[in-house]
């Protein structure tokens, strides 16, 4: 199954340059610039011979009938929002792939046993509702009512974001799949790491997408008047703060070696009063936990916790945390690796093993089938950053594996 690799990297440049001026490369979802994106992505869906429609969720389909009415369809997905000022590559090379390899089979006239369906889950990144993965989580009927209530910061419900894009929030259910209703679900992404690059290896064959934990953790002193404060009087929450943080980057390293690596981050800080002439009487803080040990990164935040509550009550300091949310490690599946792995050896193409750091819709799209992701190369392993780079060539490696990968899948899976 040769793909125009021309084309491919064509796409990927036009969809990339759909994005803010003052920020490449930004397209946020549930913004004007992300719509602008899905209606360019929607025409070329349509144009390659795709039945196309946003389901309930907000995610973009489309989908190639299979030969085999009643078999379970075979999905390819990602995602076409970023984060801020990045984003290039992360997401729109996998939906662009799996619409090379449906308008390669529809100029072929080939058609698969399975139907073939490629997906552009809505929002996969952190949207400024607070919440992640959300058109996939509609896919797994994981997306609930009550985080349909979230707002963003201009007051905007993600209810009345759904709508805003094309979805029904009042008909979700329509959207769901249920556990077995997927054959294989297959994802093409850059690694987002320095793996694959340092060893020369063509493709990653990846064996789980890591578990992901968030909590939100505070920490409570007093606010005082910075200059008529003696030092030995002070609650200053931030000094506190400093000691957790100080934990938390410690414990991690020492957890950071084996086969399932540990990392831990607190990427986002809120100060009060957050003034230069007060000492800071609370500090809010989201610690974020990833592993592919389920019981090891579960623990994480409670044990950090736990060992400083003293210490912090030393310095006048009182500590709470709560659970924003857990995603537990989610394992590829033996046979679609398997899949992967002829298809690369076919195409004498270097592959390795390694497991996902990053989080993914195939999180969720777990809950319906078995899945399996392809990584190729990026530059320095950058990614989330404007520097996020990758050669044609590595696009266009990716997309034959994929392509390859689904029409092995075809022969094998009911």
């Amino acid at each position: 199954m040769p793909v125009n690799a021309d084309r491919l990297w064509r796409r990927i440049e036009a969809l990339s340059r759909i994005t803010d001026p003052d920020r490449p490369w930004t397209r946020r979802s549930f913004s004007p610039r992300f719509l602008e994106g899905r209606r360019w992505l929607e025409a070329e869906f349509r144009a390659s011979g795709l039945e196309t429609s946003i389901d309930a969720g907000g995610n973009l389909l489309g989908r190639l009938p299979g030969i085999v009415p009643d078999l379970k369809p075979i999905v390819i997905g990602s995602h076409s929002d970023t984060v801020p000022s990045g984003g290039r590559y992360d997401g729109i090379l996998g939906v662009l792939a799996g619409l090379e390899v449906a308008q390669g089979l529809v100029e072929r006239g080939v058609g698969l046993r399975h139907s073939l369906e490629v997906y552009d889950f809505l929002a996969e990144e952190p949207s400024e509702f607070g919440l992640s993965c959300i058109g996939s989580r509609a896919l797994a009927g994981a997306l609930s009512p009550e985080m349909l209530e979230l707002k963003r910061p201009d007051g905007m419900s993600l209810r009345d974001g759904l709508r805003f894009v094309g979805g029904r929030p009042e008909e979700l259910s329509s959207a769901r799949r249920q556990p077995g209703d997927i054959a294989a679900y297959v994802e093409l992404h850059i690694e987002q790491g320095r793996v694959l690059e340092s060893e020369g290896a063509a493709i990653g064959i990846v064996t789980d997408i890591v578990g992901i934990r968030r909590e939100r953790i505070t920490i409570t002193g007093r606010a005082d008047h910075a200059g008529a404060t003696p030092m030995a009087l002070r609650a200053d929450a931030l000094v506190g703060a400093a000691r957790l943080i100080e934990e938390v980057h410690a414990r991690a390293l020492r957890l950071s070696g084996g086969e399932k690596p540990l990392v831990a981050t607190i990427g986002n800080i809120n100060v009060t009063p957050n003034a230069a002439n007060a000492v800071p009487g609370e500090v809010e803080m989201i610690l974020e936990v990833r592993s592919g040990d389920e019981g090891v990164f579960s623990t994480f935040g409670d044990e950090v916790v736990s060992g400083l509550r003293s210490h912090l009550a030393d310095l006048r300091l009182s500590v709470r945390s709560e659970l924003i949310s857990h995603v537990p490690p989610t394992p590829c599946a033996q046979a679609i690796r398997g899949a992967i792995g002829k298809a690369a050896a076919d195409l004498r193409l270097s592959f390795r093993d390694l497991p996902s750091g990053a989080g993914h819709d195939g999180m969720f799209v777990a809950r319906t089938g078995p899945i399996g992701m392809i990584f190729v190369p990026c530059l320095d392993g950058r990614s989330h950053a404007p520097e996020e780079s990758i050669e044609p060539s590595q696009a266009a490696d990716g997309a034959r594996v994929l392509a390859e990968t689904v029409r092995h899948l075809d022969m094998v899976v009911e």
